[in-house]
C-alpha cells in the first residue's frame, strides 16, 4: 500500500510532529493505557523542576569553586549525584570544559540522547536531522546560525552523546562576574551554553 494512499495508516496522522502527539495521547487515554495527568506531572517534572535550571548550579559551583570543578571534569556522574541530580537518562555524564583555545559542542548523531536530569526536555532542534548532520560536517557554520561567532584559533571539538554517556559543556565564566554569589552565577548559565550552541551571559552592566 503506497503512503500517500488515503487508506495507509501514516496518512490517518496530522503532519505537524505536535499534532500527531496529542493524536496519539488521545488514542491512548480512550484505551486507558495512559494517565493524561501522570503525563503532565512528567513533563512539568523535567521542564520546569528538572530542567536547565540543575545544569546551571553545576556550572556555577564549578565557577565558583575550584575543587568541585576538579571533580566535576574528574567524574561528572558523581559530581553532580553529590548535588541531589542523578537518575534516569543521567547515569554516565562527562562535563568538557570550554577554554580561549577549545570550544565543546554536544550532538546525539542517532538520535536524541541528552542529560536529563541537568538540562530538562531536549529542544526540539536538538533533535532534527539538520542539527545532528551539520554539528559534525560544519560546527563553525551551525554555531554561527546560533549567534556564536569564535576566533578563528579557537577550535571547535564536537562530542557526540549515546544511550552510554551523555555530556555537559562546562562554558566559560564571563568577564565581570568576580564576587557574584552561586545563584547570580547560575542566572547566566542558559541551556544552549551547555550544550555548546550558545555562551554564558555577561552580567546586567558588565563591560
Amino acid at each position: 500500500m503506497a503512503h500517500d494512499d488515503p487508506d495507509h495508516p501514516h496518512a490517518l496522522l496530522p503532519p505537524d510532529p505536535a499534532l500527531r502527539v496529542r493524536a496519539l495521547e488521545t488514542v491512548l487515554t480512550r484505551k486507558g493505557l495512559i494517565d493524561p495527568a501522570a503525563l503532565d506531572a512528567i513533563i512539568d517534572t523535567y521542564q520546569n523542576r528538572v530542567g536547565p535550571k540543575n545544569g546551571a548550579a553545576v556550572v556555577a559551583r564549578a565557577w565558583s569553586d575550584p575543587g568541585f570543578r576538579a571533580d566535576l571534569l574528574d567524574d561528572a556522574t558523581a559530581a553532580v549525584s553529590g548535588m541531589g541530580f542523578h537518575g534516569r537518562q543521567g547515569e554516565h555524564i562527562v562535563a568538557v570544559e570550554n577554554t580561549p583555545e577549545v570550544h565543546n559542542m554536544v550532538v546525539c548523531t542517532l538520535c536524541s540522547c541528552y542529560p536529563w536530569p541537568l538540562l530538562g526536555v531536549p529542544p526540539a532542534w536538538y533533535k532534527s536531522d539538520a542539527y545532528r548532520a551539520r554539528a559534525v560536517r560544519e560546527p563553525r557554520k551551525v554555531l554561527a546560525e546560533f549567534g556564536v561567532t569564535l576566533p578563528e584559533e579557537t577550535a571547535v571539538r564536537v562530542w557526540d552523546s549515546t544511550a552510554e554517556v551523555r555530556y555537559l559543556v562546562l562554558p566559560m565564566r564571563p568577564k565581570g562576574t568576580d564576587g557574584l554569589s552561586e545563584e547570580a552565577l547560575a542566572a547566566l548559565v542558559g541551556r544552549d551554553a551547555m550544550i555548546g550552541t550558545a555562551l554564558a551571559s555577561a552580567p546586567e552592566g558588565a563591560a
